[in-house]
């Protein structure tokens, strides 16, 4: 009788231990394996993401090319049926820092040459080299709602009483605010209008500044001047050009550009007759005439 009860006992033990409705076992579960697939898994999009993406294009260009690209993109794209054209404007210099840190573009247009020149000679550029593509100009740029006559009065305007602000690029990192230092230094007038210089982080900006009325005139890119947008918005008068260095504008294909023969296509393109007759038209002076 004893041993019967030592035996009914031992059951009760032993039965919650195996039994699926306890608690702790429908919580804890079986053991989980790691078999890497949520690691293996990771590293496949990261894979996938960096695979080349043909027939897409991205364009990091100065911009003073903002009228001007849209049109050459346009014509290239009818040429390259299903290409993809993505353009970011900005200032030469600031492009040069993201670039030199590998930023994501194929193609960079930029106001000064020798921001390419120095991203071949780092090895961010193509065995192909930097290429000139254009010649920028300036202009002193006045709204139609401005008395001041620039046209005739050519860039002595800019000590006009009446003239509190002028607009220029930012001469530390924008290749048409040095030039318009340089302008302003060579004709003799730089002393006297410093302090009313006003600054745009790029050449497009500071025409945007003259147009709005936050500067009464401005020393910006031709190529923005005779734009379908700001032609007849204002009035201007060339900048003669010995009276800074010239702003030979030049491009690189970036060594990780995604779609090399596209990049190398476009600039093929840009360099062509039917190339350098749209970015005459905006202004430019194409490379070779």
């Amino acid at each position: 009788m004893k041993q019967a009860h030592r035996l009914i006992a031992l059951l009760l033990v032993l039965v919650p231990a195996g039994c699926g409705n306890n608690p702790a076992a429908q919580k804890s579960g079986p053991p989980r394996r790691d078999t890497g697939d949520e690691s293996q898994g990771h590293a496949q999009s990261e894979t996938i993401e960096a695979l080349p993406r043909a027939n897409r294009l991205r364009i990091a260009a100065a911009a003073d090319l903002r009228f001007a690209l849209p049109e050459l993109i346009a014509a290239f794209e009818r040429m390259h049926p299903g290409a993809t054209i993505e353009a970011t404007y900005g200032s030469s210099g600031n492009f040069f820092s993201q670039l030199a840190n590998q930023a994501p573009f194929d193609l960079f247009l930029s106001a000064d040459i020798d921001y390419p020149k120095r991203l071949v000679e780092q090895r961010h550029g193509s065995v192909d080299g930097e290429f000139p593509y254009a010649t920028g100009h300036i202009v002193l740029w006045a709204p139609n709602a401005s008395s001041l006559d620039v046209e005739q009065g050519g860039l002595p305007v800019v000590i006009d009483e009446a003239v509190k602000k002028i607009a220029i690029a930012n001469p530390n990192t924008a290749p048409y605010g040095r030039a318009a230092v340089a302008a302003l230094k060579s004709l003799g007038v730089y002393e006297a209008v410093e302090s009313k210089l006003v600054y745009g982080e790029n050449v497009a900006q500071a025409a945007q500044m003259v147009e709005s009325g936050a500067a009464d005139l401005g020393i910006i890119a031709l190529s923005l001047a005779v734009s379908p947008a700001m032609r007849d918005k204002g009035r201007y008068w060339p900048i003669p050009e010995n009276a800074h260095p010239p702003i030979v504008q030049g491009g690189v294909v970036l060594s990780w550009a995604l779609d090399a023969n596209l990049a190398r296509a476009f600039r093929d393109y840009l360099l062509s007759g039917g190339g350098a007759s749209i970015l005459r038209r905006f202004g430019f002076e194409p490379a070779g005439g």
